[in-house]
């Protein structure tokens, strides 16, 4: 018995190589791994890290609520607050009343948060050269094309 091949699928694009979403979904896959990897020693997740690190850089400018938190990391509310509440057991972030809103708590990196900060951006921002390494020269450009897909100036 013949079996009829499949009718292609309907899409714009003459193969998987040249669909740009594929291909970012691809290329954020690859990139979270090498990121992943190189945050294993410190004992953070990358969505810890980011949280982390946010509160780190931002706290030592502004009384950082949640959901300012969660607005610079570009971490949705719900889970900004799982993560608080992880990095909070592990003695890396501490809640206390924040000074301008009675509501909210201020979040801040404690000083061993800021340590393994330090320590993990490090090894993040290695991960990243070398994987963007291919496009060193390219750099530039691809964080503009970066800002202008997330609508950013």
């Amino acid at each position: 018995m013949s079996r009829k091949s499949a009718p292609p699928l309907p899409t714009q694009h003459s193969g998987p190589s040249t669909s740009p979403g594929l291909l970012l979904w691809k290329v954020s896959n690859a990139w979270q791994r090498a990121v992943r990897q190189a945050l294993k020693p410190f004992e953070l997740t990358h969505s810890q890290f980011v949280i982390l690190a946010t509160a780190t850089w931002f706290g030592a400018k502004e009384s950082l609520t949640q959901a300012r938190l969660s607005a610079l990391s570009g971490i949705d509310p719900m889970t900004t607050s799982q993560l608080v509440r992880t990095l909070e057991a592990a003695g890396l972030v501490e809640r206390s009343e924040h000074r301008d809103d009675p509501r909210a708590k201020a979040i801040t990196a404690t000083e061993a948060g800021r340590q393994r900060a330090r320590s993990a951006v490090v090894a993040v921002e290695a991960a990243d050269a070398a994987f963007f390494k291919p496009v060193a020269r390219d750099t530039d450009a691809l964080v503009r094309l970066f800002h202008a897909l997330l609508h950013e100036p």
